[in-house]
């Protein structure tokens, strides 16, 4: 609601806030919630980076609630996580307000929920859509997620997971390419639901690794399918993550986008993170989208970069002996 189209429904009278608690699910950090009274709301969510921004606020976070008087569904970018969402908000609160842009899907949402419900009321700004109902002993189970299940391969996924359908060919070809023994110490930043991981654990000479991974719904399905002992699990932001010690080395499918606009900004922060985690002589193995350009940030934080493979979609880099701020010259 960066766009205050709930503002807009209060301020219009269209309908009142309630007097008891109200649940944001799923908000981005830097929505606008100043229209939410702040010291009876709870954020649902399971994003780690979001989570920090909204704690940081002064929100109350948590993973789930029992009840409310007011459900707001923040809709994601993957239809299935916003009907789920829904779903959820629907068994909280009696009053579920659902708020989205356009290119993610709110219309066909609403046109949707107007099948189901009847006719529903809205505002309609700047590209997106609000819309709320009456919840009360309304039956939105068909929306539940399932439980993680496995696809393809046998690997557990869950929707609102990266490429939950099966591996994506990124992480394919960077598995295929690691060597056949990679260093003791590993780490896998970002490590979704834990492919590569897998495919690390596989090679000789790791004793550890520590799978760093935003989205809990991710983390959940990683638990899941690396069970390898060597194997630690971590909720955290990749790009601040502290570990308790440097690594010997580090493999990473870094995401590039936080909606639907490519942000190279974030595999390049996943590149210093990783350098900044690796011990002096630590290799980092790196799959990128063929037209990001991570070369520069590469040689700016590590003292060789290779390309050793991809396709046309893909690139793989292989960067060694990371580049301290004491080492770095200036541009």
């Amino acid at each position: 609601m960066a766009d205050a189209r709930l503002t807009t429904a209060i301020e219009s009278g269209a309908f009142s806030l309630p007097d008891g608690a109200v649940a944001v699910l799923r908000p981005v950090a830097g929505t606008d919630l100043s229209a939410l009274p702040r010291e009876r709301g709870v954020i649902l969510h399971g994003f780690r980076p979001d989570i920090d921004w909204w704690e940081a606020q002064g929100w109350r976070v948590a993973e789930d609630t029992d009840s409310a008087e007011m459900a707001v569904v923040c809709v994601p970018r993957s239809k299935r996580l916003a009907r789920a969402l829904v779903a959820q908000a629907a068994r909280i609160a009696p009053v579920v307000v659902v708020d989205g842009q356009k290119t993610d899907g709110i219309d066909s949402l609403w046109r949707e929920m107007r099948a189901r419900i009847g006719d529903l009321p809205c505002v309609t700004r700047a590209h997106g859509r609000l819309f709320w109902f009456d919840a009360a002993g309304l039956d939105l189970s068909d929306w539940d997620a399932p439980e993680p299940a496995p696809v393809d391969g046998g690997f557990v996924t869950q929707w609102g997971a990266f490429s939950a359908d099966g591996p994506d060919r990124g992480s394919q070809l960077l598995a295929r390419a690691l060597p056949k023994k990679l260093p003791a110490r590993m780490a896998d930043l970002g490590a979704g639901w834990g492919y590569l991981a897998r495919a690390a654990l596989e090679r000789d000479g790791v004793k550890s690794i520590d799978l760093v991974e935003a989205e809990k719904l991710a983390l959940d399905c990683a638990r899941a399918n690396v069970t390898d002992p060597r194997a630690g699990f971590h909720w955290a932001d990749a790009t601040r993550f502290k570990p308790d010690h440097l690594y010997d080395g580090i493999v990473s499918n870094p995401p590039f986008h936080t909606g639907r606009a490519a942000d190279p900004g974030l595999g390049r922060a996943f590149i210093t993170a990783a350098a900044r985690m690796l011990a002096p002589p630590g290799q980092l193995w790196m799959v990128a989208n063929r037209h990001l350009p991570y070369e520069a940030a590469l040689r700016d934080s590590f003292r060789t970069v290779e390309e050793i493979g991809g396709d046309n979609a893909f690139k793989l880099f292989h960067a060694i002996r990371p580049l301290k701020p004491t080492d770095k010259k200036p541009r």
